[in-house]
């Protein structure tokens, strides 16, 4: 007798549980940033308030839902949201890595995939040239100022606020290595109007280099493409190459969700 191969039937446990999930990550009017008591949770989903208390009682343990102590309602925990932070992060390099290796193909310059950390640039990703010699950047940090990529990544932020990061971080006798305070605010407005700006590199011996904003599903600045310049072209054709380094993290962007113009 040939046997066959049974489907997989879903936990039934497990499925009330995503329900749970579902009904505190809410839906339209029903979001609230306070959470939700076991009543109402139990009436949304139809289940004896009983049953629902043991289930949030269990998430909780794992870090899934966590409980207000002065409310008593649950929201989503924080072990959801540290899950969603490592998805979002590997999902971006894994999407961002073609979009690099076509820009250090086409220009045989390094380029790289930099996220923001507190007041830290943070390299994820690099694509190399084909040059012999590359500094790695993968996995390091550098101070937020002294990146060119930092304009891209606080491209959004009020002016205010970019001020007093730049008064609170920037030495108080600049040497030619950081940009000045007025520097940086005009690099933050050419990345507003034209999608890039070139700055001069203050971390080594290469000149400059092309930075622009990536964005995703939500609109915001997640990362920015930055390429390093071991040779810096004449204005028209620097012009050129921002726009396409410009292009291209915007067509990064939208493989990420954000809306295409």
């Amino acid at each position: 007798m040939r046997m066959t191969e049974r489907p997989t039937v879903p936990s039934a446990g497990l499925r009330r549980d995503l329900e749970i999930l579902d009904v505190l990550a809410g839906h339209g009017d029903e979001r609230d940033a306070d959470g939700f008591g076991v009543s109402w949770i139990a009436q949304r989903l139809g289940r004896e308030k009983s049953q629902v208390s043991r289930a949030l009682r269990a998430l909780e343990a794992e870090g899934m839902v966590e409980r207000d102590p002065l409310t008593r309602r649950y929201r989503l925990g924080w072990r959801l949201f540290a899950l969603a932070a490592r998805t979002q992060q590997s999902r971006l390099v894994q999407v961002a890595e073609p979009y690099l290796r076509r820009l250090a193909t086409a220009y045989d310059e390094d380029v790289h995939l930099c996220v923001l950390r507190g007041e830290q640039v943070l390299t994820l990703l690099s694509a190399p040239s084909s040059r012999a010699y590359h500094l790695v950047w993968e996995g390091i940090t550098v101070p937020v100022i002294m990146a060119g990529a930092g304009r891209s990544l606080l491209a959004d932020w009020h002016q205010e606020h970019v001020r007093e990061l730049l008064r609170a971080t920037l030495p108080a006798e600049l040497d030619s290595s950081v940009a000045s305070e007025k520097q940086w605010l005009a690099d933050l407005t050419h990345v507003r109007t034209f999608g890039y700006v070139v700055t001069e590199m203050e971390l080594d011996d290469i000149p400059a280099g092309v930075t622009a904003p990536v964005r995703d599903h939500r609109r915001l600045i997640v990362a920015a493409i930055s390429m390093t310049l071991t040779r810096v072209p004449e204005e028209p054709h620097l012009h050129e190459l921002g726009m396409t380094v410009a292009k291209t993290a915007n067509e990064l962007s939208c493989a990420l969700g954000y809306p295409r113009p």
